[in-house]
């Protein structure tokens, strides 16, 4: 049994549970006893795992027990603290200490700490930036060399004690004699100053480093947490601003399954969209690059987009974008916001470059990132702990942060801080540098929570819009549901944002007209929705556009065209797309295609003529197209590492593990011996009927009855009914074990 086996056998059972909660990969799978648990806590991978989430003072106490060997010899907590340096207390070391014991990275009392081998394999090439000692230096020969050291070479060994004691030079590859040295480099090589590793290579010798550093042996130490400059924020206009972002983000959301139900891009053999779909769409929908990657990788993960399963895939809104489409604001925003706070994904990656140095785009297979949502928390928890009415700026957020796990998500580190945040506000879940109110319920209490606290800060949707005088139509809020979707049809959008302008044209008459519209309820809509009076100029367009709308009358024939007008069917013979168009007199106002409907209505339009399409029963048909969907895939969730076991899966756990420590460290006696796999009932029977009269303890294997397998000790008190009851020894309490779950049973020797 490794040493800190012995060690964890004296720690409590509140310990012990402490540990498997904070290491939760040593419960997976549960340990059977004290020396599995023993090697798990030593393994590289696992004492990796732990380090990632020290934060930088823990890290560097753990680096001066590797320059201490403590990995090879115990060591006290006071040559610690001399190490980390005298702006250090031994208070803070001892409480850094105590804090690495309950991880059991560190154990040993005060005076005899010991770590695992494999730290020194985990932790820093050169812990505290210090190299390797040299054979024939001390510390006095340091000092005295340090002295008689001319500028340049002072200024070279001072550079390279600041930082790494590595350098890079041209000037180490030869030996050459001190009276034979040029530059600093050689003269510090042949007076053993410098240590050569290869020929481009020189090392700064350890006692030479600390004698520089002085009384900071392993150079700055930041024992605390850095203090951020925070901001002080109003709640109400927090909540304000991110309800307005909300909107924003469901605006662009709508705007890109439009653009790709009528559109849709090609699924590049990567996997991902290509950067020339990503630029056209976000020109379209007037967003960067950037904001665009966020808006596809938040749609796809929400279900509203997925790929197509044909011989040439495209990325198409799916079936559920629709009842998206049609849902209350509020459960819009919470489903995209619940989708990115889970996203295994980081989306701040688009537009770098990867291994070949091809541009990265969204839904590429290298933004692939399972433990993002884990550091999203992370960065979140951070801004919610911060005091009330007060924000913090992503690069005060970024220190912070890096102080408490510096090996925390390698180089991507302060970047993922600041794109956590920069998409966390335009999400609304983040504002003005500080959670919101619906940010702060999406995190502890849910999306369907997180969504009523939004609603609570947007204002109520308008019911009415200002018409102006050059045919612009003001929305000052939020429309209603069904007053938002007649101004997209009846007009374009020319401006978003706080306040919506949709601007009144021809084409957008039309398209009214198209969908069933007539000029009496266009007249209609303007008339009661406006809270400005109507100009005479959009009466006149609507009246216009509706007089030369309909007069051409398609139908099927495969399609036919009629007109009570015969010069207007005349004019439209006339033109070179009657011949493409393959139309021909039946009648003075009627002429008929083979074409299909749809594209004879298109061909007419396209040659400057208004047609509009007829049902059987001579009403108004809305040949607009309602596009493209795809069935979505259904989508787990992210598992963030190894599962966490409960409270009272963890106090099961431990109770085994020191039963089956008790049962494996018992000296056997007399047994019984199995046949075909198992003990005969008779011999285990006379086996526990002695040792409960002779108030011996046995050994048992157990089978429970979820198939686990278990030992223990146990002093017998009765044997009857097909159970044993006795003392488990594990602690002492009374248990029944029933008699055909023993696997094999021993006496114990004293």
């Amino acid at each position: 049994m490794p040493p800190v086996g012995n060690w964890l056998r004296d720690r409590g059972d509140e310990q012990l549970v402490a540990l498997l909660r904070a290491r939760p990969d040593l419960a997976t799978p549960p340990p059977a006893d004290l020396s599995v648990l023993g090697s798990r806590v030593v393994q590289r991978s696992s004492v990796a795992r732990a380090c990632e989430e020290l934060d930088s003072f823990a890290l560097s106490v753990m680096e001066a027990l590797v320059l201490l060997d403590a990995d090879k010899q115990p060591v006290g907590l006071d040559s610690v603290a001399d190490l980390l340096g005298s702006e250090v207390t031994a208070q803070r070391v001892r409480r850094t200490a105590n804090a690495l014991r309950d991880l059991a990275l560190v154990w040993g009392d005060d005076d005899s700490l010991e770590i695992a081998g494999t730290a020194r394999e985990v932790l820093p090439t050169f812990p505290g930036g210090l190299g390797r000692p040299a054979d024939d230096l001390t510390e006095v020969t340091a000092k005295a060399a340090l002295a008689e050291l001319d500028e340049e070479e002072r200024r070279l060994v001072g550079k390279l004690a600041d930082g790494s004691p590595i350098g890079r030079t041209k000037d180490a590859s030869a030996h050459v004699p001190l009276e034979r040295a040029t530059n600093p480099v050689q003269r510090l090589l042949a007076r053993g100053l410098l240590l050569r590793r290869d020929t481009e290579t020189v090392e700064l010798p350890r006692q030479l480093a600390l004698a520089v550093r002085g009384d900071q042996p392993m150079g700055r130490i930041e024992p605390e947490e850095p203090a951020p400059e925070l901001t002080q924020t109003d709640r109400e206009r927090v909540d304000s601003t991110a309800g307005g972002a909300a909107l924003e983000l469901l605006r662009h959301v709508e705007e890109l399954l439009l653009a790709w139900e009528t559109d849709p891009p090609d699924v590049l053999r990567s996997g991902g969209v290509g950067i020339r779909d990503v630029r056209r769409t976000a020109k379209t929908l007037e967003v960067d690059e950037q904001h665009m990657s966020l808006l596809v990788e938040v749609a796809v993960a929400a279900g509203l987009l997925d790929r197509t399963e044909d011989a040439e895939p495209r990325w198409l809104p799916t079936i559920s974008s629709d009842t998206w489409l049609a849902s209350p604001v509020e459960h819009r925003w919470a489903v995209l916001a619940a989708a990115w706070l889970d996203l295994p994904r980081l989306p701040g990656l688009t537009g770098a470059r990867d291994e070949k140095d091809r541009l990265i785009g969204p839904l590429s297979d290298e933004l692939s990132r399972p433990l993002a949502p884990k550091d999203r928390r992370r960065i979140l928890d951070y801004l919610d702990d911060l005091p009330g009415g007060c924000g913090a700026r992503p690069d005060d957020v970024a220190g912070v942060l890096a102080w408490r796990a510096p090996r925390h998500a390698g180089r991507l580190r302060d970047d993922l801080v600041r794109w956590t945040l920069s998409e966390a506000t335009a999400l609304g879940v983040v504002a003005l540098d500080a959670m919101t109110t619906a940010g702060r319920a999406l995190l502890f209490d849910g999306p369907a929570e997180a969504g009523h606290r939004l609603r609570e800060v947007l204002p109520d949707p308008l019911d009415h819009v200002l018409v102006q005088a050059d045919l612009t139509v003001v929305a000052p809020g939020r429309l209603e549901p069904d007053l938002a979707a007649e101004m997209k049809l009846v007009a374009d959008v020319e401006s978003a944002g706080s306040a919506t302008v949709y601007r009144v044209g021809e084409g957008s008459v039309r398209r009214a007209l198209d969908a069933g519209y007539t000029a009496d309820d266009l007249h209609a809509l303007f008339r009661d929705r406006s809270r400005t009076p109507i100009p005479q100029a959009l009466t006149y367009l609507i009246d216009d556009v509706a007089r030369r709308h309909g007069k051409l009358r398609a139908g099927t024939a495969a399609a036919f065209l009629r007109c009570d007008d015969p010069v207007v069917l005349a004019e439209v013979l006339a033109t070179p797309a009657s011949e493409e168009l393959e139309l021909r007199r039946i009648a003075p106002t009627v002429l008929i295609s083979p074409l299909l409907l749809a594209d004879l209505v298109d061909g007419l339009r396209a040659a400057g003529f208004a047609p509009v399409a007829e049902g059987p029963d001579g009403n108004v048909l809305d040949l607009r197209a309602s596009g493209r969907r795809t069935r979505g895939k259904s989508r787990q969730r992210t598992s963030y590492g190894p599962p966490v076991p409960s409270a009272e899966q963890l106090g099961s756990m431990v109770t085994q593990l020191r039963a089956n420590d008790i049962a494996g460290s018992a000296r056997r006696g007399r047994a019984v011996v199995p046949e075909r796999g198992r003990p005969s009932a008779e011999a285990t029977l006379a086996l526990l009927r002695d040792a409960a009269t002779e108030k011996r303890s046995v050994w048992l294997g157990f089978v429970d009855t979820h198939g686990v397998r278990s030992q223990h000790v146990v002093r017998p008190v009765s044997v009857g009914g097909g159970v044993l009851q006795g003392v488990d020894a594990a602690n002492d309490e009374l248990g029944n074990f029933p008699l055909h779950r023993i696997t094999s049973v021993a006496l114990v020797e004293d």
